[in-house]
């Protein structure tokens, strides 16, 4: 007798994970993590803020892929290398993922409520840029410094939670985050060049071609490695952090010679050397300040 497991809860769980690409979150959590890390010292983090921020996080980011797949299913359908998705797929249905949607939004909102007066009156802000960020190649070909900006909301936001308050320095965490991701998205993008400009979609790639699209990220990563060295005078750190810093600069180099090399190292150098960078970046960072304290 056979047992038809289509349908069960097991496999809406692995399908929705497909479709939020759960294991992409090894980009952002460490460093929200470090942003924590680094507002522990302005003000002491609670076990219940921890939690929140946790859920802020997933809520957040499930948000704004299902909003993604939900925007480009039409474009996802006809493009080889995404055609396999779970939206496209019918692993996962349209009032499904509408549904997983409006629950992540509610999550976010809920999250933020619990934190403070300040996460809240700024998280309908903050699903507004993350959420819009799915329309963004329609209409300009800086959607790749959207994503960035969207991205490092995380960090900032993590600040806040645990501060109530703004500090300008936190920006610059957020500013390097976000210049990272942008930098890696544009070369995440020159896979699809041929097929951005068939379908009239805005990218830096199909903008400027592959090998100016990825002069603009060699530009955008000198950026974030700039801004991750600024940020040891602003909060004092020590020796540990700036070696950790030197090594995600050396990875970031590393990425670009990778893609320099050949194209079909995109695959490694978007989710391998970023996973190491955000990685080590947080454990140099908790590693100096717990050397300190």
């Amino acid at each position: 007798m056979t047992i038809e497991l289509k349908n069960s809860p097991v496999n809406s769980i692995v399908a929705f994970g497909e479709l939020v690409k759960f294991s992409h979150t090894v980009f952002l959590l460490p460093f929200t993590l470090a942003a924590v890390v680094l507002a522990h010292r302005v003000r002491p983090l609670t076990a219940g803020a921890m939690v929140w921020i946790v859920v802020a996080l997933v809520s957040a980011r499930s948000a704004a892929m299902v909003m993604n797949r939900i925007a480009d299913r039409r474009w996802d359908a006809l493009n080889p290398r995404t055609a396999g998705r779970p939206l496209i797929t019918g692993r996962v249905s349209p009032a499904l993922a509408w549904t997983w949607l409006a629950c992540a939004c509610a999550g976010l909102v809920l999250a933020a409520a619990m934190l403070n007066p300040l996460c809240l009156a700024l998280s309908p802000v903050a699903l507004a840029w993350v959420l819009g960020y799915s329309f963004s190649k329609r209409f300009t070909v800086l959607c790749h410094l959207w994503l960035g900006s969207a991205t490092a909301l995380a960090p900032l936001g993590a600040w806040l939670a645990v501060t109530g308050a703004w500090d300008w320095r936190a920006l610059v965490l957020a500013l390097a985050v976000a210049c990272w991701v942008a930098g890696f998205d544009v070369i995440y993008a020159c896979q699809d060049v041929g097929f951005d400009r068939q379908h009239a979609l805005r990218s830096l790639p199909a903008r400027l071609g592959v090998e100016g699209a990825l002069w603009i990220s060699r530009g955008l990563h000198l950026a974030a490695a700039v801004g991750f060295m600024v940020l040891a005078p602003l909060f004092g750190l020590g020796p540990v952090y700036i070696v950790g810093a030197a090594g995600v600069c050396a990875a970031l180099v590393a990425e670009q010679v990778l893609v320099a090399i050949t194209q079909a190292n995109i695959p490694m150098a978007f989710f391998t050397v970023n996973g190491f960078i955000s990685i080590a970046y947080f454990l140099f960072l908790a590693a100096d300040r717990w050397l300190e304290a």
